[in-house]
């Protein structure tokens, strides 16, 4: 599957977004991944690559942005276990976004490079 028919889909798993993460390092795609845990969450261990932090608690601060944001590239959401981004992701839709990427199961079935955290290199 292309990394462009990937970002088409409502829910990813971690292998898919390792792919794409990848992808996007050759250059073949373009996404923003946006962590929606809590500042604490983060800095314990996050997937490399994550492109801006966006807590949960604080959405009403940051929804529009990524409503508009979605409208110029796609966004794949990650958390820990795909709660909050599930979530996040319908709020986001019912806003008016577009292309907004569940990343399912969250970091607690990455196997891909962290930051922080025991397994982390930060």
């Amino acid at each position: 599957m292309s990394c462009n028919e990937v970002l088409e889909k409502d829910w990813i798993d971690s292998h898919e977004l390792e792919s794409l993460l990848e992808a996007r390092k050759r250059g073949e795609c373009d996404f923003l991944l946006v962590d929606v845990r809590e500042p604490y969450e983060y800095e314990e261990m996050h997937i490399v690559g994550v492109d801006l932090l966006r807590p949960t608690s604080r959405f009403r601060e940051w929804a529009q942005e990524l409503v508009d944001r979605s409208k110029e590239l796609p966004l794949v959401l990650t958390c820990r276990t795909a709660n909050r981004t599930g979530q996040v992701q319908q709020l986001i839709k019912r806003m008016g976004g577009e292309r907004v990427i569940d990343h399912r199961s969250g970091i607690t079935t990455w196997d891909g490079a962290v930051e922080g955290g025991p397994y982390g290199g930060d």
